[in-house]
């Protein structure tokens, strides 16, 4: 895999950082740090160096006793210059979280602490996380050193929204989820001949909501999370990603990836109208309602107005078969089917026959410890050649499976229309397991 150097400056978020190592670790990068000194007031560097295995460095002065060697690899024959040793051995340099003071002296050129003079050394990708107090972040000073570092070609991977360190703040200025982190340096490593490279792939993320008042709603229990690992993983391995989120507002949006945010199942559709076109590859994840109330009111419906209305149902339109009913040659057609208990495979098997779609994800709703609202899937891949189970795992694993599956079909479809021509193979650990009809 690849080496990580993570650059940790002051602040509360700084706790998010270690979990950034872990998960990064646990996927099979090396990992180094280095730290300022204002961020050893929230975290200690023993606790990072139990995570990567590998000593943590504070100071440009300080000896490294790995010699600029990354986990898993042998000592150098000479004690280096640390902070350009580390650096110019990472293939990215993550600073997170970059407290304000940081970003301030990353635009202007300052080298005062090991941090940003690794920083000016850097030409592998630099990614800068910001993680400061809302009006700190929306300060003029602060958005114009962020379109500075820009302009030179950093990455920023823009914080979230919600509730501050302060008590009682809430707004912009929150350091992304560390899966979030990673997946955009994970994007930074992704080169040119990924094997989605260049081909435009289409997501669809989260379950619509069909209003019965200006209030109240008809929803499902899809987080997103799913179709956002989907959209993520292509984007890393090359693609060219477009995520249309449906009321997925707790998750940031993948990095690489452009997102679209709509509500409805009919908005939805519009969206997906609009971008299908354009693309090779559509994965729709999203949990789309199958009916919507016929006459939402456009007011609340008040409890002591009365007796409550009934709501007469309507049926949504199919967005999926549409979409597969103007496909253009070349275009792959993924679906999800969320059944429950027994016959699943069966009804996966009969939509992908009824929508002619080139495969079917079935994951069993049924099961409280897979698919919606946790951070695990089951699924079962349904194609026409066979079918494809892919035990429970992280759902950033079933989403490589499914692209794996992706890039058979598409190699498969190439075989046939160019004679003698091999498939791309497959990619990820669960790769090689498609169990044939």
């Amino acid at each position: 895999m690849a080496r990580l150097l993570i650059g940790v400056s002051g602040g509360i978020a700084a706790y998010k950082a270690l979990e950034t190592a872990r998960l990064a670790v646990k996927q099979g990068h090396s990992v180094r740090v280095v730290q300022t000194p204002a961020s050893e007031r929230f975290v200690g560097a023993a606790s990072f160096e139990g995570i990567t295995g590998a000593p943590v460095l504070t100071s440009e002065f300080e000896p490294d006793p790995a010699r600029g060697a990354y986990p898993g690899e042998p000592l150098g024959e000479h004690a280096p210059i640390s902070h350009l040793a580390l650096v110019e051995r990472a293939d990215a340099f993550l600073i997170a979280p970059a407290s304000a003071n940081t970003i301030a002296k990353l635009a202007h050129g300052h080298a005062d602490n090991l941090l940003t003079t690794a920083a000016l050394a850097a030409h592998c990708p630099l990614l800068v996380a910001p993680a400061m107090n809302n009006r700190m972040y929306l300060h003029a000073a602060t958005q114009a050193n962020l379109e500075t570092l820009r302009g030179r070609g950093v990455i920023v991977i823009p914080p979230g929204e919600g509730q501050l360190a302060s008590k009682g703040e809430a707004g912009v200025g929150r350091l992304p989820e560390p899966e979030e982190l990673l997946n955009a340096v994970e994007q930074a490593f992704a080169s040119d001949d990924g094997d989605l490279s260049e081909l435009r792939v289409l997501v669809t993320a989260g379950g619509t909501r069909e209003p019965i008042d200006s209030v109240r709603f008809i929803g499902n229990r899809s987080s997103g999370r799913m179709g956002f690992a989907l959209a993520a993983a292509a984007a890393r391995r090359g693609a060219i990603v477009t995520v249309i989120a449906a009321n997925a507002g707790g998750l940031g949006a993948p990095a690489g990836a452009t997102r679209i945010d709509v509500e409805t199942a009919a908005q939805l559709n519009d969206a997906c109208a609009e971008e299908f076109p354009g693309c090779d590859v559509l994965v729709m994840a999203a949990a789309v309602a199958d009916f919507r109330p016929a006459a939402p009111a456009d007011h609340k419906l008040k409890k002591d107005g009365g007796p409550p209305p009934p709501i007469v149902l309507e049926p949504t339109d199919d967005v999926l078969s549409a979409l597969a009913d103007v496909r253009r040659a070349g275009q792959t057609v993924v679906g999800f089917a969320a059944e429950h208990g027994e016959g699943a495979i069966a009804y996966g098997r009969g939509k992908l026959e009824r929508k002619r779609l080139d495969a079917i994800v079935v994951n069993d709703i049924s099961r409280r410890d897979i698919g919606f609202d946790v951070a695990e899937n089951e699924v079962t891949i349904v194609t026409a050649a066979g079918e494809r189970l892919v035990r429970r795992t992280s759902k950033d694993q079933v989403a490589d499976a499914v692209l794996d599956e992706v890039v058979r079909l598409r190699g498969d479809r190439d075989s046939r229309l160019e004679p003698g021509k091999e498939s791309n193979g497959a990619h990820g650990a669960t790769s090689g397991t498609v169990a044939r009809a």
